[in-house]
């Protein structure tokens, strides 16, 4: 779990450190090898999802992704292909449909409502590195989407963005920062673009593809 150039010995033990060199307290040590145990699950355990998520039928996908923890309301739908990091962080609520090839981030909490419509190939993360810190640490913050959004083919959220009721999200947008209720948004980076003029959705999606 820890590798060698990581442990040395002194005249004062063993010493661990960190990849940057760094001299390391037993207390962190410990808990950096107890992550890297927890990462190697996590490693497998995606392993495993991910094979699944090719398993064209959605009843057996959908109890291996809520026995890794995913939280899937009542007629919510994952289309084949869809990948998770740390699933146990994903809740979707009812009536959702996620398109194919999906990437669903669960580092930080992601909460995706009602009768959200996301797209195809539509990348969600909540989780980077800061780019200005001397060891580029990882910076987690929740993505929160609201009823009745729909997020068109291969858009990208990013870390730290809500999106409220009845947003649009435009094919190949970034969104970088936060949506009001029925924007419509679009670019790079996502910018408002227009409005939505139906404020009062109470719609159901569609079935989903029975072998997708």
């Amino acid at each position: 779990m820890f590798y060698l150039e990581h442990i040395s010995l002194s005249n004062r033990g063993i010493v661990f450190r960190d990849k940057m060199g760094r001299e390391l307290s037993m207390s962190v040590a410990f808990k950096k090898m107890i992550n890297r145990f927890y990462n190697y699950i996590l490693d497998f355990e995606l392993l495993i999802l991910g094979i699944s998520s090719y398993v064209p039928i959605f009843t057996y996908r959908k109890i291996i992704y809520q026995l890794a923890g995913v939280k899937i309301g009542k007629n919510s739908h994952l289309h084949i292909g869809t990948k998770f990091f740390n699933p146990a962080g994903v809740k979707i609520g009812q009536g959702t449909i996620i398109g194919q090839n999906a990437f669903l981030d669960g580092r930080a909490r992601l909460i995706i409502g009602d009768n959200v419509d996301i797209a195809s190939s539509v990348m969600i993360y909540n989780a980077q590195h800061d780019i200005h810190s001397k060891d580029f640490k990882p910076v987690e913050e929740e993505v929160i989407i609201g009823d009745y959004v729909f997020i068109g083919p291969r858009a990208i959220i990013l870390p730290g963005v809500h999106i409220a009721k009845g947003a649009i999200v435009a094919s190949g947008a970034v969104v970088t920062k936060d949506v009001n209720e029925y924007e419509i948004v679009g670019g790079v980076p996502a910018k408002v673009i227009g409005e939505r003029q139906n404020k009062d959705p109470n719609y159901k999606l569609g079935r989903a593809r029975l072998f997708q």
